[in-house]
């Protein structure tokens, strides 16, 4: 069975084909610039190499159409015909409380999700563009929805609720309802299987850490608290969010600044994180350079970005009573040996003990803490595409 996976931004979709059966990737690449000048495609041949297609794409549906001509061409093409796709399966950011897994998508969940655009409004009216497109242009195929928000929904209320009067959570649904649940769920599931250990039991802390980044307390296979809230913006000091700051001094800022709601948003989203403090840029990669040169605004930057995370590690051992694993993912995590290592340097009185050889790994499954560690330190390549598209075919075939 052949399952495309579609991931719609504002202004870009990711694709990925798969071939169920084995799980081999048969195409994948992505749109940027939807809606702006020098819009094009970007695709990764089966070789690796690399080759973009230029065009206007004004609007999502001649984005999807540019990417199923694309599969279909005869010099770079995945499959002879559109029939071969038996089902697309589309990231959805927010289900709100309405979706605790992936769901078929039908008029009622489409309404669903345009009923939780106000909680996430940068991306689910993108996502939903990309499932109006494929109504369009394949009416006959079936549509999944895999939602970022869905594996948080087992955390219990205490740990969901904010502290202010309880009629904005009844009125509004102001709570926290977590991001990166389908890489969060695919890495604890993965790291029982990699370490050959049940995930009943087991108590995993899950460190998706990129330019977006969030945390997750997983016992027993289930999400019991996460660190981003009603939006992406809380916990991790990230690439360009704040992550956790006293509301207070939000409006402190917007007072003395004269701020808008949406130029406040705008600063703590776009402006703030690691491009707020270093000032030069929000990528992990040029900070670390600056910190190898001694830079002390890089430093300072590093060493608040890495404390972060490794709060959030201590807080969660407490609320699960102890950890087994802690894992590391996402860009940052999987690829960064300096990251993980300094997150984990004041972890010893968990009985964490990282092995500076074995973390040199680099994309890779493995295992990085020693043999002595009370606590397995491991990294695990996240792979959302294939969850979103495992459930997609899960999800089909038990209709």
């Amino acid at each position: 069975m052949k399952v495309l996976v579609l991931n719609c931004g504002s202004s870009s979709i990711k694709y990925k084909l798969f071939e169920m059966t084995t799980k081999e990737v048969l195409a994948q690449g992505g749109i940027e610039k939807i809606g702006l000048p020098g819009s094009f495609l970007k695709l990764t041949l089966p070789n690796g190499e690399k080759k973009i297609l230029e065009k206007d794409v004004p609007e999502h549906t001649t984005g999807v159409q540019f990417i199923f001509d694309t599969l279909t061409n005869p010099e770079y093409g995945a499959v002879k015909n559109l029939h071969e796709i038996k089902a697309v399966g589309h990231r959805v950011l927010h289900g709100g409380t309405k979706f605790s897994a992936s769901v078929l998508i039908d008029d009622a969940v489409i309404a669903a999700v345009e009923e939780c655009c106000d909680l996430g409004p940068l991306h689910n009216p993108a996502n939903l563009k990309g499932i109006y497109a494929v109504q369009k242009l394949l009416p006959e195929v079936p549509q999944v929805a895999v939602f970022d928000t869905a594996f948080h929904q087992t955390m219990p209320d205490y740990a969901y609720l904010y502290a202010i009067p309880y009629s904005y959570y009844e009125k509004y649904g102001i709570r926290r309802y977590g991001f990166h649940g389908t890489s969060h769920r695919y890495v604890s599931k993965r790291v029982c299987e990699f370490l050959g250990i049940p995930q009943e039991g087991s108590r995993i802390i899950t460190c998706h850490i990129g330019n977006g980044g969030s945390i997750a307390a997983v016992k027993d296979g289930k999400c019991i608290d996460t660190s981003m809230g009603l939006t992406p913006l809380e916990g991790l000091m990230m690439g360009t969010r704040s992550g956790d700051i006293d509301g207070g001094a939000i409006t402190y800022i917007m007072k003395k600044e004269g701020l808008t709601p949406d130029e406040m948003s705008t600063l703590l989203n776009k402006k703030s994180g690691v491009l707020g403090m270093f000032e030069k840029s929000s990528d992990m990669r040029e900070l670390e350079d600056a910190v190898a040169r001694g830079e002390e605004r890089a430093i300072l930057t590093e060493n608040m970005y890495f404390y972060r995370i490794t709060k959030y590690i201590g807080a969660y051992a407490a609320a699960m009573g102890g950890v087994d694993v802690i894992l590391f993912t996402g860009g940052v995590g999987e690829n960064q040996a300096t990251a993980r290592a300094g997150v984990c340097k004041t972890l010893g009185f968990l009985g964490v003990e990282i092995d500076p050889e074995r973390n040199k790994v680099r994309g890779k499954e493995a295992i990085i803490s020693t043999d002595n560690s009370k606590v397995k330190v491991v990294v695990i390549p996240t792979d959302e595409e294939l969850m979103i598209a495992t459930d997609t075919m899960n999800i089909l075939n038990n209709k």
